[in-house]
């Protein structure tokens, strides 16, 4: 997004909802990284309400890029409105302004069940967005970077800043980055890619992988209290942050603070969830070639 706004609006406005205005991980915001490139913000509508006639009435000579930022990692809900996609492609054509907008996450091809509402990145460039931006991790699944696609000349712009010499990626993040989008035109990442993997393993196979679990664990640690209860996993990565996937996990009852500490300290770490008095393990995180060393971790850390 520096690289975008740079290429796009230096020394111009920038038009930004004022209901996109966020923050992501790392205490970074969008105010922040407008004004790191060399562009002015121009808040527009507000934090609940934002119209397209907003940002029909905040054009002016100055106006250098419009730019819609997906709110991955928070919901506005209730009494809201916003443009469409398609409304903000309308109004930047017309005044003659490139229209960017950053998708954080970066998903490729749609998620299953509730998650499907999440955006994916072909459907902005389908509806004329010139770039989108996105994380090469998260949804992604490959390795920490930066990404932008769009339009020829939009990309060739970007590719012209000089600042672009200084924020571009190594051959190793491109050669990793290449390993994953390849399983994604494959259309094997739902099967290769651990996030989506996860995302995308059905409730029912995961309460299959608890109960056998949870069956071993009683054999080892007979004198705790272990059972299967129904729960939901986070999503995570900056994405669909109201939506909670249906999942099984196995909960253990007894002197959680101790084993949670334990369990960090041990090798491999494992990071459990708590609930009370139970700590709990959601097996949709854990790939089953990892069950032996988890098992083996419970029982060092909890059957002391």
């Amino acid at each position: 997004m520096l690289l975008a706004v740079n290429t796009f609006a230096e020394g111009r406005e920038v038009l930004v909802s004022r209901g996109e205005l966020v923050e992501i991980g790392g205490s970074f915001r969008i105010p922040d990284v407008v004004r790191k490139a060399g562009a002015r913000l121009r808040e527009v509508g507000t934090t609940n309400r934002t119209r397209a006639a907003d940002f029909r009435a905040a054009l002016t000579a100055q106006t250098g890029l419009v730019l819609k930022v997906h709110p991955s990692n928070f919901r506005v809900v209730g009494f809201t409105e916003a443009p469409r996609l398609d409304e903000l492609v309308e109004i930047a054509r017309a005044a003659g302004l490139p229209l960017v907008e950053d998708l954080g996450s970066g998903l490729l091809e749609p998620l299953p069940g509730e998650l499907a509402a999440e955006p994916v990145v072909g459907a902005s460039l389908a509806a004329g967005v010139d770039a989108v931006t996105m994380s090469g991790d998260k949804l992604v699944g490959g390795p920490q970077a930066g990404l932008v696609v769009g339009r020829a000349a939009a990309i060739d712009a970007m590719r012209r800043n000089p600042l672009y010499r200084a924020v571009r990626v190594d051959k190793m993040t491109i050669a990793a980055l290449e390993a994953v989008l390849v399983e994604h035109e494959a259309g094997r990442a739902s099967q290769t890619v651990p996030v989506l993997q996860m995302l995308s393993t059905p409730a029912a196979a995961v309460e299959r992988r608890a109960h056998a679990f949870a069956g071993r664990l009683r054999e080892s640690l007979p004198a705790l209290a272990i059972e299967v209860v129904t729960a939901d996993s986070a999503v995570g990565g900056g994405a669909a942050p109201t939506v909670g996937l249906p999942t099984a996990v196995v909960a253990i009852a007894g002197d959680v603070a101790r084993w949670t500490s334990a369990l960090r300290a041990g090798e491999p770490a494992v990071v459990a969830r708590l609930a009370g008095e139970r700590l709990l393990l959601d097996l949709r995180t854990v790939p089953e070639a990892d069950e032996t060393a988890l098992l083996a971790a419970i029982r060092s850390a909890c059957g002391r």
